[in-house]
């Protein structure tokens, strides 16, 4: 049984609910979310996988994964609701089993829905010269016209 320590603010009943560790508070990255996520390490080997999870309403801000050659980056959601964007398409509903494809240079967002924790795998796609590049926030009434 996980208590709400172990869990560090994640509501016991849905950390529970997961099949991968919520992790610790993402503070290091806290900039560039809208409210607070949690990042638990899965591998750094051959495709580097994390569990990310955020509370409701937390999104990430607008970014990118940078590569010359490979990159990018793929989401697995494995709890709760939330969506993912590409700049200049709808955004995609992700509930758990949901895989979004992110290609290499492609500025996007993704986060939980509103009023719904979320987490996903995040798995960072091997290439050369790769870098992430935080871009501005998500427009917020974009946003709340999501349900």
């Amino acid at each position: 049984m996980t208590d709400e320590r172990q869990t560090r603010g994640v509501p016991p009943e849905y950390a529970n609910s997961l099949m991968f560790p919520v992790g610790e508070p993402n503070s290091a990255y806290a900039q560039y979310f809208t409210g607070h996520s949690w990042l638990a390490p899965l591998t750094n080997e051959q495709v580097p996988t994390a569990n990310v999870t955020f509370e409701p309403g937390c999104i990430n801000h607008w970014h990118k994964h940078n590569a010359t050659s490979g990159g990018g980056q793929i989401l697995i959601c494995v709890g709760g609701r939330g969506y993912a964007q590409i700049e200049g398409q709808d955004p995609i509903e992700m509930t758990p089993g949901t895989v979004v494809n992110i290609p290499a240079n492609t500025k996007h967002w993704h986060g939980a829905a509103p009023g719904s924790w979320f987490s996903h795998l995040a798995l960072a796609v091997p290439g050369e010269n790769t870098s992430n590049e935080w871009l501005e926030p998500v427009d917020e009434a974009e946003y709340a016209q999501l349900k």
